[in-house]
């Protein structure tokens, strides 16, 4: 089954639906979100992505980021991409949204609306292989510092994203 994403405006108010692929080779604005899952030492949950990605393998990234489906919301969203790429599934909050573009070098392009969510939980996930090669906990002052260090280890997504989640708990 192919997958869809939900095109929107600037006001995140739908105005289509596109194969993911395609929105993403034309670079067109859709729906996405990121969750942010953090323990009760105030750590992040970062995964690595499977090796065997379309794009950004291997690379590190927040705990878990998709694509809405239609009729679906950004809390029902995360919520289901927790539990198929992480293994579990915990309560979710949304902080914010905002609009960010990130082009890869195989010639498509990030342009989300990305909802970005936090929730907590404090055990091991349960990895799907086809989705994450790794995990580990970080604070955000170390993954900071870390992505300043070592920028190519992170997807370009993440960078972005994990800019605005900082200022916003700072």
């Amino acid at each position: 089954m192919e997958e869809k994403v939900i095109l929107v405006n600037e006001k995140d108010e739908q105005i289509g639906l596109m194969e993911k692929i395609e929105a993403h080779e034309k670079a067109l604005l859709h729906r996405a979100f990121s969750v942010f899952v953090v323990n009760d030492h105030n750590e992040i949950m970062l995964q690595q992505r499977a090796h065997e990605k379309y794009h950004s393998p291997g690379l590190w990234t927040n705990t878990c980021c998709s694509h809405q489906r239609e009729g679906e919301s950004n809390i029902a969203a995360g919520k289901r991409r927790l539990m198929e790429e992480m293994g579990f599934t915990t309560e979710l909050k949304e902080l914010f949204h905002f609009i960010y573009i990130a082009p890869f070098d195989n010639g498509l392009t990030e342009h989300e609306l990305d909802h970005v969510m936090v929730g907590t939980f404090n055990d091991e996930p349960n990895l799907n292989p086809h989705e994450v090669a790794d995990w580990k906990w970080m604070t955000a002052s170390d993954i900071k510092a870390d992505m300043e260090q070592q920028p190519e280890i992170y997807t370009e997504w993440f960078k972005i994203i994990f800019d605005q989640y900082y200022n916003h708990i700072s």
